[in-house]
């Protein structure tokens, strides 16, 4: 009998219950994950301030540049002080091994520990040059990249992958190349490139990788609700033991940010009105942010724009606000609008 999740997990811990009925505590790692425009060294520090249950963020990937070129300015986002809530690995877009060890090496000189490899990004003008997910079908370009980087690198090397640029299996190439290296961890999106995020993705696979490498594995993909956490946990599990331990949530932790926080919990302690007080004051903490960080109205209202198309994920019938919201031009039009929203029409749960 598979083991089953309990809801009343501890802080910090996913809780099982075996065929002999024997509690096993399995500790979660929960990454922030990666995305671009979104998860910044503004939003990052804001998040810690203002919630929970992440243990570690993954940084929105940074290109290679010409060495001579890094500046401090460069890799603003990534500066030590810039980063003073929770731990964070600088990740690398690159297909070029010696861009990769230039700005690997600056990052570990500024003290990071671990620096990761962007071996899944999805999006056409990346995947189209064989960086990110278009890499994938050549592992032995792969071999070729790491064979330099790895014994170069000051750091260590995780990489985040899909499970292909065109097909699922491109990964079982892949693994048996990750094998023959001293890697942190991997990470996959159980979908492959030219799905981008549409379908669902595929655990069959996912779980048949698993048995494929001996490094540990962070999931990565649709956890959108603690149930979903659940489900996947309970899969990914046997009695007395579960195989997974690390966790990254992208987008759904944008959209619902108390998600990581409950997961950790095993329990959804606020009612919707304390969620809705709370996600404002998160979100007038990151326009104050974004209005002493980013030059021009335009720029500010943009930003916070991204963002609320994400939040408002979480509210009942958001539509019409959204719309409003879109349409503002300045960000004192931007503020009213959002104000209005929270006070008037804001209910939560989607």
């Amino acid at each position: 009998m598979a083991a089953q999740v309990l809801h009343g997990a501890v802080a910090g811990c996913a809780v099982f219950q075996d065929t002999g009925n024997q509690l096993n505590r399995m500790p979660v790692t929960l990454y922030m994950g990666p995305i671009r425009g979104g998860t910044d060294h503004i939003y990052r520090n804001a998040f810690n301030r203002h919630f929970s249950g992440f243990d570690l963020a993954m940084a929105p990937f940074i290109n290679c540049i010409n060495q001579n070129k890094i500046t401090r300015k460069y890799v603003h986002g990534l500066l030590p002080e810039n980063n003073t809530g929770m731990p964070v690995i600088p990740q690398i877009l690159s297909k070029s091994a010696e861009g990769f060890l230039h700005m690997a090496n600056y990052l570990s000189d500024l003290g990071y520990e671990t620096i990761n490899w962007n071996l899944g990004c999805p999006f056409p003008q990346v995947a189209n040059k064989q960086r990110g997910s278009g890499l994938l079908p050549f592992p032995d370009k792969i071999r070729e990249f790491l064979d330099t980087v790895i014994p170069a690198m000051r750091g260590q090397l995780t990489i985040k992958t899909r499970l292909g640029r065109e097909h699922r299996d491109e990964i079982f190439s892949l693994l048996p190349v990750f094998n023959d290296y001293p890697l942190g961890d991997i990470t996959i999106h159980p979908r492959t490139g030219r799905q981008m995020y549409t379908g669902t993705p595929d655990l069959d696979t996912f779980e048949a990788c698993l048995k494929l490498t001996r490094h540990p594995v962070v999931y990565n993909g649709d956890i959108r609700t603690a149930a979903d956490f659940n489900r996947l946990a309970e899969r990914f599990s046997t009695p007395g033991e579960c195989k997974i331990s690390r966790w990254m949530i992208g987008r759904w932790a944008l959209v619902d940010p108390f998600l990581p926080g409950v997961i950790k919990a095993g329990k959804d302690p606020l009612t919707g009105q304390e969620k809705i007080e709370k996600l404002k004051a998160f979100h007038d903490d990151l326009f104050e942010q974004y209005s002493r960080t980013l030059y021009g109205p335009s720029h500010i209202t943009d930003r916070m724009k991204g963002l609320m198309v994400y939040f408002l994920t979480a509210f009942q019938n958001p539509h019409n606000a959204l719309k409003k919201i879109k349409k503002t031009r300045t960000p004192e039009q931007y503020m009213a609008e959002v104000n209005h929203f929270f006070d008037s029409d804001a209910r939560w749960g989607c």
